[in-house]
């Protein structure tokens, strides 16, 4: 593990987070108030900075635009970090803004056109969870993977948190990077994502594989961020689930 500063991490969020998220090293929960302990919480932590937008900047210029013909909608994303992103060493901003990003996202009037009848209110608000805490990975420009935290490997991690058995541990993970499986919500995926100054990728190329995922860069090194993964990720994957709790009850 590296890392480069282990000033707890502390932030209040608009929404109470389970507090089994507390099962996991160096984070604990109470009510809205999370705190991360960064030399507990992460396998690797060599950069304290991120991308950032304002999320109400991102909500009232960028969400409402549609593509053209000669502005696809990841140029106009980029063109949006471009003019208004900036860099924060302030992980709990990342938070904040992360949190508002996913409640978008991952807002309960998607169910009803969604068309899995097995995802719930409950699993949304578990999607919105992790995906908050997984803003704080990181992948630099040359594709080197900087930050990484347990919830890089999302079906780990949440049935350490919540109990969840493989099968619905992995039908959240295909919801949480398939994009719901809908080009309009792929489309609003890559605006909201302007907020955390990039756009979401995955190492994955499904459940089975679990690589997990992150915002990066626009211009990131795809290449290298592959071979960065795969040299860590199965040990790491492991260290997740020891912490699974074996009963349940």
């Amino acid at each position: 593990m590296t890392t480069i500063d282990t000033a707890t991490i502390t932030v209040e969020l608009p929404e109470a987070f389970n507090p089994r998220w507390s099962r996991l090293p160096g984070i604990q929960i109470d009510g809205r108030r999370i705190s991360i302990d960064p030399a507990q919480y992460f396998f690797r932590f060599e950069s304290h900075s991120w991308l950032v937008a304002d999320w109400e900047l991102v909500r009232s210029q960028l969400l409402e635009v549609e593509e053209s013909t000669e502005s696809a909608v990841e140029q106009l994303a980029l063109d949006f970090i471009n003019a208004h992103a900036e860099s924060t060493s302030d992980a709990a901003r990342v938070l904040a803004t992360a949190y508002e990003v996913y409640a978008y996202l991952f807002r309960e009037d998607h169910l009803a056109s969604l068309g899995l009848p097995q995802i719930t209110a409950a699993h949304l608000r578990m999607l919105r969870e992790a995906a908050t805490l997984m803003a704080l990975n990181k992948v630099e420009l040359d594709g080197h993977i900087s930050n990484v935290g347990p919830c890089w490997f999302f079906p780990a991690a949440t049935s350490v948190v919540f109990d969840l058995d493989d099968e619905t541990g992995g039908m959240l993970d295909e919801v949480y990077h398939g994009g719901w499986f809908n080009e309009h919500r792929r489309i609003e995926a890559i605006k909201a994502h302007a907020a955390l100054g990039g756009r979401l990728v995955h190492g994955c190329q499904s459940v089975p594989d679990q690589s997990g995922g992150v915002v990066a860069p626009y211009g990131a090194s795809m290449a290298a961020f592959r071979d960065d993964l795969a040299q860590f990720k199965a040990g790491w994957i492991d260290e997740v689930y020891a912490h699974r709790v074996t009963d349940a009850g």
